[in-house]
């Protein structure tokens, strides 16, 4: 290569790099305000970039790349939406794939002719035998209905539920269900989940609304745990007390009492080893009496399901540590 070429080269290179750092440099302009320097954000709602330091409106008159319609309510912003649900965990093909209404009516509400009906049963039929193409979607499908039945039973929120499909999701693609029934994955991927998102149900709960025996629910969910490598920290009992709490038609003040005896026994030790539902039935009942709002024993062991033993066992405890605290 020659001098002359090298040279070209060089200074071919520089203006790049030159042009580069201007193109930086006027970037940097746009975002920052020219007056204080500080930082520019953009306002949608009003078209405009406004310093959020000093409020200088640096732009007006923007690009509104939102829809040109207005709607007021969930209803009609369906019916204007010309794009369909956003992607979710929570159906086997994402929801990305052609639904047929089941109501054999046209787009004007009329009904359907007898030949015209025949034809869109058939095409339901081999929409659906499309959707499921082998044996890993049916399997999908059937795990994420069961899922949302038991959640809704549950009372869970749609963020537990997408969790649950997504830890099933992964031991569908592990290969872990090979000697496992549906039911059973199903059912300790949604108790899996709503332990992590801070929502848990205890075990009988769980058990109740499922297709399988507990022994086998318990076996399952040790062994989707252990090989998926899932981070489950052990219950906190403050997380049962709200909805005990509530299923008890108990005040706020029974609730945060239950809430300070749990923390006194979690310092003492006491909640160690314990079930985490008996000691949040025991402080229920504990702050009840505490509060002179009183419920029975009986009352509690049938919202909690927990055994009155345990809870008088507990609840005994849990009035001890507080003392001690004190």
């Amino acid at each position: 290569m020659s001098d002359t070429t090298i040279r070209t080269y060089s200074s071919d290179r520089q203006q790049t790099e030159t042009e580069t750092e201007s193109e930086v440099e006027s970037t940097d302009e746009t975002i920052t305000c020219p007056e204080c320097g500080g930082r520019v954000v953009n306002d949608e709602e009003h078209g405009e970039s406004v310093c959020a330091e000093c409020g200088l409106v640096v732009e007006e008159d923007g690009i509104d790349r939102g829809p040109e319609w207005r709607a007021f309510d969930a209803k009609e912003k369906d019916n204007k939406s010309r794009v369909g649900a956003p992607t979710t965990n929570m159906m086997h093909d994402k929801g990305l794939s052609t639904n047929i209404g089941w109501q054999d009516k046209d787009a004007y509400g009329n009904s359907l002719s007898s030949s015209q009906r025949q034809k869109m049963q058939r095409l339901r039929k081999w929409n659906e035998r499309f959707r499921t193409r082998n044996s890993k979607e049916r399997n999908l499908k059937q795990a994420l209905g069961e899922i949302e039945r038991m959640a809704s039973a549950l009372g869970l929120p749609k963020k537990v539920r997408e969790t649950a499909s997504v830890i099933y999701r992964r031991a569908l693609s592990e290969d872990l269900l090979p000697g496992r029934s549906i039911e059973g994955v199903a059912t300790s991927a949604l108790y899996a989940a709503a332990r992590q998102m801070q929502t848990p149900r205890s075990i009988d709960e769980v058990a109740n609304v499922s297709r399988i025996d507990e022994m086998e629910f318990k076996r399952t969910y040790r062994y989707i745990v252990r090989e998926l490598g899932l981070e489950v920290a052990p219950a906190d009992p403050a997380s049962y007390v709200p909805r005990f709490a509530s299923e008890l038609d108990l005040p706020d003040e029974v609730e945060r009492r239950a809430r300070e005896l749990l923390d006194n026994a979690k310092e003492d030790g006491v909640t160690s080893g314990k079930s985490p539902v008996g000691l949040a039935a025991a402080a229920i009942y504990a702050s009840s009496l505490l509060t002179n709002h009183k419920v029975t024993q009986s009352e509690v062991s049938d919202v909690t399901d927990v055994s009155e033993v345990t809870i008088r066992n507990r609840y005994q405890e849990l009035l001890e540590a507080t003392e001690v605290a004190a």
